[in-house]
This record gives C-alpha cells, sequence and structure tokens, in this order.
C-alpha cells in the first residue's frame, strides 16, 4: 500500500465539515469498533489545532514499539476510508452521483433484458440532467434510447423519436460548445489581467481585443443555457471593470446575481460561483457609491449556507473586505474595529496564511490609523512591510512605505524618520515609483520632523495641501491622493486638529453620490 503522508491527511481531516465528520463515524461503525487504530488516528488529527506527527504516534502506539511502515499503512487506509465514505455522503445530494447511479441502474437492469424499467429511469434521469444541464448524461441517457430500442427490434419506437432524438443531440451538442468556448474565453481574460494589472484603458482595449469575442458572446446570451449565461455575464462584468466601466461594471454585475437567483436549484448544488459574483457586486456598488446597495449585499453575502470548508473561507474573507472597506469609506472606524474583532475571532478556524497579504494588512491598518490606535495599526503595518516583495501588487508595496512615514510622524518617532525617508526615497527611486505626490510627502515628513514650532508645521502643512490641491488636476496624482488611502483627509485633519475620523465622514456625507440608487 503507497505511503500517505501524514499533512495530506491532516488536511483533509481539517477539511470536513460537521456533518461529514459525523457521516464518517456512521459510515464506519464506530460502536462496533472501538478498538480499530484508524478511528483513533481519527479523532487523535481531529483534536489537533496544529499538525504533530510524533503526539500521533505516541497516541497509536502508546505502550508498544512504533512500526513505521504499519503506521504508514493505517495513514492510507484511512486516508482511502474516508474518501469513500465521502463518496457515499455526496452521493446522497450531489446531482451527478445521483444521474452517474441511474445510469448504473440502466447498464445493470440492460444486461437483464429488463428494457421497460430501463426507459422508467431513462425518463427519469432526462429530466434530471435537463434541469441541471448535465449535457453529458443527457447524451448517455439519449444513445440508452436508442440501444434499448435496438435491442427490441421496436422499429416502430424507432421511427417515432429517432428524429427527436437526433434534434436534441445537435442541440446537447451546441449548448457543450457554448458552454466550453464561454469558459475558455473567461479563463484566458482571467490569464490576461493577472499578467499585467497595471495597463491603461487603451491599452487594454488592444491587449484583450482578441481574447473577447463579442458576437459568440452575444450568441450565448441570446441562446445558451443557464449556466453559460453565468459564465457570459461573469466574463462581460470582469470585461468592463478592466476598462474601468464602473456603470457597465455595476449592471452587469447585477444582471449576473438576478440570474443566478432565478433559478436557485443550481445554488444547492454549488455556491462558490454565487458568493464571487455578490463579492463582485459590491465591489461595483462601492465604485459607484452605492451603500444602501452594499449593505444588503453584504447581508445576502453572510446568509449564504457554505457547501464546504474552502465557501466557508471564500465567504469570511469577501464579506470582511467588503465590512472593512464600506468602514473606511463611510469613516465608521470604531464599527470597522468591532468587525475586526469579530474577524480575528472568526478566523480562527481556518490557517492563518489565508490573511496574511497586503489586502488583510492594509485593511487592517487602515481601520486601526482610523480609530487613532497608531501602535496597533504600525503593528500590521510591520507585517505588511516584512511580506515577500513578490507577494503581490507592487503599487500596495510602496503605499505600505509612505505610510509608514505617516504613522511614524503620528507616533513622534522623529530619531527614526531621517532613516525612514531615505530608505523609502531609494525603494521607490529603484522601482520608479517616486511621482510628485511621493516626493511632496516626504519633502514635508523631512521638513516637519525638523520643525522648531508649531506654527513651522502648520506652515509644512498648509504648503502640503496646497501641493495636494495642485497635484489633484492630473488623474494619476489625484488616483494615488485618495484611491487607497486619503491624505488630502489626513493632512486637513492636522491643520484643522480634529481626527481623521471626522473629516472622513464629513466627505463621506457631502459626498454628491452618497446613498444614490
Amino acid at each position: 500500500m503507497p505511503k500517505t503522508p501524514s499533512v495530506k491527511l491532516f488536511r483533509l481531516i481539517k477539511s470536513l465539515s460537521g456533518s461529514e465528520k459525523r457521516y464518517f463515524k456512521l459510515y464506519v461503525n464506530k460502536d462496533s469498533t472501538k478498538d480499530n487504530k484508524y478511528l483513533l488516528l481519527f479523532d487523535a488529527i481531529e483534536a489537533q489545532e496544529f499538525f504533530d506527527e510524533e503526539g500521533l504516534k505516541q497516541l497509536i502506539y502508546p505502550d508498544e514499539p512504533i512500526n513505521s511502515r504499519k503506521y504508514s499503512e493505517l495513514k492510507a487506509y484511512l486516508y482511502d476510508l474516508i474518501l469513500r465514505s465521502l463518496q457515499f455522503y455526496d452521493e446522497k445530494s450531489s446531482v451527478d452521483f445521483r444521474l452517474k447511479g441511474m445510469l448504473s441502474s440502466i447498464r445493470v437492469l440492460y444486461k437483464r433484458s429488463h428494457y421497460e424499467d430501463c426507459r422508467e429511469i431513462i425518463g427519469k434521469g432526462k429530466k434530471l440532467a435537463r434541469r441541471y444541464e448535465k449535457y453529458n448524461s443527457i447524451l448517455e441517457f439519449l444513445d440508452w434510447e436508442k440501444q434499448i430500442a435496438y435491442a427490441q427490434t421496436d422499429i416502430a419506437y424507432l421511427d417515432r423519436n429517432l428524429n427527436g432524438i437526433a434534434a436534441e443531440e445537435t442541440m446537447v451538442h451546441t449548448q457543450i460548445d457554448y458552454y466550453l468556448r464561454s469558459r475558455n474565453i473567461f479563463f484566458n481574460l482571467l490569464v490576461n489581467l493577472r499578467k499585467d494589472p497595471s495597463l491603461s484603458k487603451a491599452s487594454w482595449e488592444k491587449k484583450l481585443a482578441d481574447t473577447i469575442d463579442p458576437a459568440f458572446m452575444e450568441e450565448v446570451k441570446a441562446k445558451g443555457g443557464h449556466q453559460a449565461r453565468v459564465i457570459y455575464y461573469r466574463t462581460t462584468a470582469i470585461y468592463a471593470y478592466a476598462l474601468r466601466d464602473f456603470q457597465q461594471f455595476y449592471t452587469l454585475s447585477k444582471s449576473l446575481l438576478e440570474l443566478m437567483e432565478s433559478k436557485r436549484h443550481f445554488l444547492q448544488e454549488d455556491v462558490s460561483e454565487y458568493i464571487s459574483a455578490i463579492s463582485n457586486f459590491i465591489r461595483s456598488c462601492g465604485e459607484l457609491s452605492k451603500y444602501e446597495e452594499i449593505e444588503l449585499a453584504l447581508n445576502k453575502l453572510r446568509n449564504v449556507t457554505p457547501k464546504n470548508q474552502d465557501d466557508e473561507l471564500k465567504i469570511h474573507r469577501q464579506y470582511y473586505q467588503s465590512k472593512f472597506s464600506l468602514c473606511i469609506d463611510q469613516g465608521t472606524f470604531e464599527e470597522g474595529r468591532k468587525a475586526l474583532q469579530d474577524h480575528f475571532e472568526e478566523r480562527k478556524k481556518f490557517d492563518p496564511s489565508y490573511f496574511e497579504n497586503n489586502s488583510f494588512y492594509y485593511n487592517y491598518f487602515y481601520i486601526y490609523f482610523g480609530a487613532g490606535d497608531y501602535q496597533k495599526a504600525l503593528e500590521f503595518l510591520n507585517k505588511w512591510l516584512g511580506l515577500a516583495k513578490d507577494v503581490e501588487r507592487m503599487d500596495l508595496q510602496s503605499l505600505a512605505r509612505m505610510l509608514n512615514l505617516i504613522i511614524h510622524y503620528e507616533l513622534g518617532n522623529t530619531v527614526l524618520l531621517e532613516s525612514l525617508i531615505r530608505s523609502t526615497y531609494r525603494f521607490l527611486k529603484k522601482r520608479n515609483r517616486l511621482h510628485d505626490v511621493e516626493r511632496e510627502l516626504i519633502h514635508f515628513i523631512r521638513e516637519a520632523s525638523e520643525a522648531y514650532s508649531g506654527q513651522d508645521v502648520r506652515k509644512a502643512l498648509t504648503g502640503l495641501k496646497t501641493s495636494f490641491n495642485n497635484l489633484s488636476h492630473d488623474p494619476l496624482s489625484r488616483n494615488v491622493i485618495t484611491r487607497y488611502f486619503n491624505i488630502i483627509a489626513w493632512v486637513e485633519s492636522k491643520i484643522r486638529k480634529v481626527t481623521f475620523a471626522e473629516i472622513i465622514q464629513e466627505e463621506f456625507e457631502k459626498h454628491p453620490s452618497n446613498g444614490a440608487q
């Protein structure tokens, strides 16, 4: 029996839902096999918070020498046993497994010449397969129809139904083509977007011209099945977002949700794409400041029933990322801090590495900074700065350096600032990220940290505000100033001697599209 790595077994057991674990124990009939070592190993791994190989061995073989070969065989047997139990578990609810079972039953009955029984199952199977657009299964059922008629030499049946069967086979092949081609377009689009997310709109239009086939995609929208049309809206929505056509991104994202919710039986099978659709819709609302719709969508996301641990993780990540962004936009940083505490508590059930990235550290920093908790903000900023430089987008890594200067200025760490200014300047210069906004902020931090009086600091702040106001006429500079961190709001808070949160809240209330639907 081949060896099964312990971490592989650990990950599998940890990925099981509560109902899957209960089913496994029923499947192996635990009450009559209490002394089986594979059940002891299962319980031991289930109880572990972190993987501990030696601890497992001591639990399984407490009073006897540890036989490595037998231990490896035990792990392999348990792994295979869990997979078999999951197959039976899925068979109860999965349409694919039900259809597979129907086709197997037809094969069994056909070998024994129970043709009418076969036809009864075929009728039920085709109905189920059509409802869930399981096209390959439909083709198999249609083939069995012809095979049974041939076996019975039922020429009358073939005469009545053969044209209809052939027409349905042609339709099914067309739908398969719609689905596969549109899905390939979707994946090609994602690949191109991930290769270089920094291209301009004009560059995107040129680069992606060969990726999107407008005529074919419109045909999919008009004639494709439900799942192909889902791919159509996913693809065109992402395409609109890449071109920064946020109104179209919103319209398409909303249409996608309406389409998916119009046939909820598909969501009983798989909710992973629905989770992504809600998340993209929230993002589209954020780009257009449709905050009331964001709140409704957040509640919708929170109430999605996950089908597995991956769904649970996606819901958690997408919900809190969107919740943090909403609190940042509105300046409700105390509410954001409460959401952070809920997030930290709930994330204990997941691998911590899922949250050790630029996006989460950025949100942690921003929430604590807005709440005035600079020490906590610095703690997460340092973790952000400690990430490998090639982990994620360089624009956020550059932003982190600028925020590092601001937070140390707020903390009054004037001794550190001079060396931080030099290292930040070198980092940005080396990566061609030193634009006018960065130059002006670095100049201010240096000037303010060396100021002898509050009047000098105020003068430097006023000069920085004037520079930023002048730069805001340039689209690139305006994007740097406000898109990821509202530097102008921070400067204004220092000039007026009020909190950063108060300025953000004032701006939110004055925003012309605030609450617009």
